[in-house]
């Protein structure tokens, strides 16, 4: 009975673990909607483009960020996010970029990533 106690126990906090271990990934994971940004950010064609292939290159970065060890993780998204960032500053205007930064900000904070 104590055996079986014990083993039920150790399943239960793998299963636990591999839980959290899948959220964190899951936080790395982004899936930008793009009409809703083209919209917040008032995007113009042109800027419509460039701005969805920074953000596909910044999704491929997070998720390689998210899929790497512990120690990796931290300098593969601040790295991913400085690219962004500086991407981002070259395409958009002042007024635009203030908002994508606030965008972003939320974003990795409501994910628990800042």
């Amino acid at each position: 009975m104590t055996l079986a106690m014990a083993l039920t126990m150790t399943v239960a906090f793998a299963e636990g673990e591999e839980n959290e271990k899948t959220a964190s990934a899951e936080a790395y994971s982004f899936n930008i909607d793009m009409t809703k940004l083209g919209y917040a950010l008032h995007l113009s064609v042109d800027q419509y483009e460039s701005v969805k292939t920074v953000q596909d290159q910044f999704t491929q970065e997070m998720m390689n960020a998210g899929a790497s060890s512990e120690e990796e993780r931290s300098r593969l998204m601040d790295k991913a996010i400085s690219h962004d960032l500086t991407y981002m500053h070259n395409i958009l205007t002042k007024e635009q970029y203030k908002t994508f930064v606030t965008i972003l900000n939320a974003t990795l904070k409501n994910r628990g990533l800042m």
